[in-house]
């Protein structure tokens, strides 16, 4: 919520050239590999997971993975459809830090998909696994995974936001699932 609040209070280009920074070499290299815990891909080895090890969720993971693409490409596609990306927004490009190497995109920013996976996954984890490294080092990851999309001049600081939000929303709707799923199985 605070990304978004500080998005309308100093302007989501402000925001951006202002978390938009350089951290060197060692920043640019770990970000560069950092964005990919938030790739879609990633849902396969966390369903084949589930499939093998945990069925009795399946309906919550695969809910997760449906519902949040759903929510991320509808958005993406058909109401914020082709809306700016940081270096097509920003008149200015040489102030927009870009890592060697990275393709950068022009549209479709809204939300960041990157950043709802790694929620998604997060909130999944702390729900199974919980605990205090998860809770935490999981957060940390997730953070860090939805700030490399802005350190790497993919999205705004809002996309970053409204990503974790849909990722609640999401996660939510994806549990009610599960519990209705769990309902059935103990009526059969």
């Amino acid at each position: 919520m605070m990304l978004i609040f500080l998005s309308f209070y100093l302007g989501k280009d402000s925001l951006f050239l202002l978390l938009n920074g350089n951290a060197g070499f060692i920043g640019d290299f770990f970000f560069r590999y950092c964005t990919y815990i938030g790739d879609g891909i990633v849902w396969v080895p966390i369903g084949l997971l589930f499939i093998f090890y945990r069925k009795k969720l399946l309906p919550l993971v695969f809910s997760a993975i449906i519902i949040s693409t759903i929510l991320v490409q509808f958005s993406k596609n058909v109401v914020f459809h082709n809306e700016a990306r940081p270096t097509n927004a920003i008149g200015q490009t040489n102030l927009i830090h870009t890592v060697k190497g990275v393709e950068l995109h022009s549209n479709n920013s809204f939300p960041s998909g990157h950043t709802t996976t790694v929620f998604c996954i997060y909130f999944i984890g702390c729900l199974i696994i919980g605990g205090n490294k998860m809770v935490y080092g999981g957060f940390l990851m997730a953070l860090l995974t939805g700030y490399s999309r802005i350190y790497l001049a993919q999205h705004f600081p809002l996309d970053v936001g409204a990503g974790m939000i849909t990722a609640v929303i999401s996660i939510y709707l994806s549990l009610r699932i599960q519990q209705l799923f769990n309902k059935k199985q103990n009526m059969s």
